[in-house]
């Protein structure tokens, strides 16, 4: 299978793809929550979201990907967030305009995060590991009582914090309608949760998680599979995972096809 190359051109895919699944979100939210204030903004092909002030999609995608940065471009997405008493996040391609770096700095932002950024070509004849005949994994459509959503907080819960806003998030992603949630079951008990978002024939794949009893029995692996496959019955010819530099997503992305395209940095305005 043709793997693109890793350049301008794949970046601006992956990057917009990523934008267009947190606006997406976020549109979502706003309809749900109007108190929270939920919105977002297009600067130059830059996306900026905001989704309170202490949500991880609260940031840009693409800053310097579409067109060169600059003093003006960063001034307004500035003030589209310290008028919402939000942090300003943007988090960024190397492979963006090799203005922004000095641009960025000359402005008082310093580098938050690193995550690295994976992508496989997808289609017909993918093969992988065969999953365990033990586990069912099922595509969830409509209300399944929060069984995904409760799956999900169980999987993120030992990260402080973290189990509470999945909680609130999976009725977002419930309604947004690009977003694909899944499930894997063992004897009839939902063990792990994944979320599909697909955009402009781009797979990306987010939020995997399994709960503590139903780890190291293959159901990372059923995800993947489910989720590619059905990637490619809705047409898409690319998948892309963002995981934190050598961990064990990373690790498994790398397992299963996916390569390193590039290393992200998240910038932060002190």
């Amino acid at each position: 299978m043709h793997y693109p190359l890793a350049d301008i051109a794949l970046a601006r895919r992956l990057e917009r793809a990523e934008g267009l699944s947190c606006r997406e979100l976020v549109e979502a939210h706003a309809a749900l929550a109007p108190e929270v204030g939920a919105c977002s903004i297009e600067v130059g092909g830059t996306l900026a979201m905001y989704d309170g002030p202490t949500s991880p999609m609260t940031q840009t995608f693409g800053l310097g990907m579409f067109e060169p940065p600059s003093p003006a471009q960063l001034e307004t997405l500035e003030t589209f967030f310290r008028s919402r008493r939000a942090p300003v996040q943007h988090e960024t391609s190397p492979i963006a305009d090799a203005a922004l770096a000095p641009l960025l700095v000359s402005r008082g932002y310093h580098p938050l995060e690193y995550s690295n950024v994976t992508y496989r070509p997808i289609g017909a004849g993918m093969t992988f590991a065969a999953a365990a005949p033990t586990l069912v994994t099922t595509r969830v459509e409509g209300d399944d009582g929060g069984r995904w959503t409760a799956t999900a907080a169980a999987g993120w819960g030992e990260l402080p914090g973290l189990s509470a806003f999945i909680g609130d998030f999976g009725r977002v992603q419930s309604v947004a309608p690009h977003v694909h949630r899944f499930l894997v079951e063992r004897d009839g008990q939902a063990i792990a949760s994944g979320a599909l978002n697909i955009h402009e024939g781009v797979a990306l794949l987010a939020g995997a998680a399994t709960i503590p009893a139903g780890r190291r029995q293959g159901a990372q692996l059923a995800l993947l599979d489910a989720r590619l496959r059905f990637a490619v019955d809705q047409g898409c010819d690319l998948a892309v995972m963002v995981a934190l530099p050598g961990s064990g997503s990373q690790r498994n992305a790398e397992r299963h096809g996916f390569r390193i395209a590039y290393t992200r940095v998240k910038w932060l305005l002190t």
